[in-house]
């Protein structure tokens, strides 16, 4: 079997990994220390190394290079519990085999152990440099979903290939994008977004391709198109998936020939810039209804990197929150109480509008508060409890997500009838709730449910309910 070496400072983490890989037949060898580490590791060479970023004395990202200099065909896996797009990307360029986020499965450890002793003395698929590389804006998180997007992000910004990022309204698709950019070997060029639903169909040739001299009436001089300013840089395709089928099949042709003519004639011209594109529509599903172009779904897909919805990550919320509120007011920088009232409201708000909505609701409060400390009554209507309709269809739409996700989670997939299990489920409070409303009276009832009255009486024999009073 392999030699594993670990160097962590949680002695909890080291017996996890001595017991766990030594019943797997590794021998497993402990450093808590990066300077023990490096004198254990030119003595006794890994297979593989684990290697944690936050260490006393020198840190762990600084000792990766020592390490990939000593032997660079060692796989290295960093691992930490405070990852920021900066640590991802430093990683990746540092040489790291993987990005393991904190706290993880075990299970895990045991697939890298596999994959690295597979691919040993391999590198990763887009190196980069090692260049210290610019920070990247307002994408944070603790969740164990945004260190994973993280880790994307520095994978992305190392290659050229097309990326598509995919999420709800207001996750922050443009702020990957430009991470995306900025990380990478391109920040020195131009970043141009471009909203293809929006460009007229009878003009998107000439606003991406430019036009020449003459090409038409009015046409006094040539016009360089988008895809020209972007340039070696990076060309952003947001909400991609509105785009009309015209400007589709102009846009497959040039990511398929890497070639576009300018509208009037003229050579024609490599296309230089990195294409990235977003979308908050499930694109899959739109190639299956006819609505998108599987080739170019195929283009745009090489990368694919999903934002999840606020919602699913609540351990971010107020660590966003107290974000924001630091950037509007310096005096605000403290923690929010999670048992206070703006604490509870902040967390058990569905967020339909995600981060955007977290970010516009922090600047409402500050401006609300008029720098006085922030309380509950400061937030926006759309987030007091009661304030807007909408909200309470948020937060039961994230309650059928999160019992979607239990049902699943569970293994229960095809066959298990989950539609009319949910019905089984919701249908009774329903009733119940709209009888005590109407008071027991069927006709009001029917009425308020939009049913027939015999379609109602059927319904509540059927769950027991018909107790209420005659007509």
């Amino acid at each position: 079997m392999a030699h594993v070496m670990v160097l962590d400072d949680e002695p909890s983490i080291c017996w996890a990994f001595r017991n766990f890989l030594g019943d797997d037949g590794h021998r497993v060898t402990i450093a808590s220390s990066a300077e023990q580490a490096i004198e254990r590791f030119a003595a006794d060479p890994p297979d593989v190394m684990f290697l944690d970023v936050r260490l006393p004395g020198m840190d762990g990202l600084t000792a990766l290079d020592k390490f990939r200099g000593l032997r660079p065909e060692t796989p290295v896996v960093v691992m930490t519990a405070y990852g920021t797009v900066d640590t991802a990307v430093r990683a990746v360029r540092g040489g790291a085999f993987d990005y393991l986020s904190k706290p993880f499965d075990l299970a895990q450890v045991r697939t890298l152990v596999r994959r690295a002793l597979q691919r040993h003395g391999a590198s990763p698929a887009c190196e980069g440099d090692g260049a210290d590389t610019p920070a990247a804006g307002e994408i944070a998180g603790r969740s164990a979903p945004m260190q994973a997007v993280f880790k994307q992000i520095a994978l992305a910004a190392a290659c050229s290939e097309p990326v598509l990022i995919t999420g709800e309204s207001g996750t922050g698709k443009e702020l990957v994008a430009r991470a995306i950019h900025l990380n990478g070997d391109r920040s020195g060029e131009p970043l141009i977004p471009v909203h293809l639903a929006a460009l007229p169909e009878g003009l998107v040739e000439r606003e991406l391709f430019g036009h020449e001299r003459g090409a038409f009436t009015g046409a006094d001089a040539a016009r360089p198109g988008l895809l020209d300013r972007a340039g070696r840089g990076t060309i952003f395709f947001d909400e991609v998936a509105e785009a009309p089928p015209s400007i589709q099949a102009k846009l497959l042709r040039v990511l398929d020939g890497g070639e576009y003519r300018p509208v009037g004639g003229g050579a024609e011209r490599l296309l230089r810039a990195r294409v990235v594109a977003a979308t908050n529509r499930d694109l899959g599903e739109r190639v299956r209804a006819g609505a998108f172009r599987t080739d170019l779904y195929y283009r745009l897909s090489v990368l694919t990197i999903h934002l999840p919805p606020l919602r699913h990550r609540p351990e971010d919320i107020l660590p966003l929150w107290d974000h924001f509120l630091g950037r509007l007011a310096p005096q605000h920088r403290r923690p929010t109480d999670p048992s206070s009232p703006l604490g509870q409201r902040l967390l058990s708000h569905a967020w339909p509008g995600n981060v955007r909505e977290l970010r516009n609701a922090a600047g409402h409060a500050v401006r609300a508060g008029l720098g006085s400390a922030i309380h509950l009554d400061h937030l926006p209507e759309t987030v007091l409890p009661g304030g807007d309709p909408g909200d309470g269809d948020a937060d039961l739409q994230a309650a059928i997500a999160r019992w979607l996700e239990g049902r699943l989670a569970h293994g229960e997939g095809e066959g298990a009838d989950l539609y009319e299990r949910f019905l089984r489920v919701v249908e009774t409070p329903l009733l119940r709730a709209v009888r005590s409303w109407a008071g027991g009276n069927q006709a009001r009832m029917a009425r308020l449910l939009g049913l027939h009255r015999t379609t109602l009486r059927q319904k509540l024999r059927q769950l027991d309910l018909d107790e209420s009073q005659a007509d």
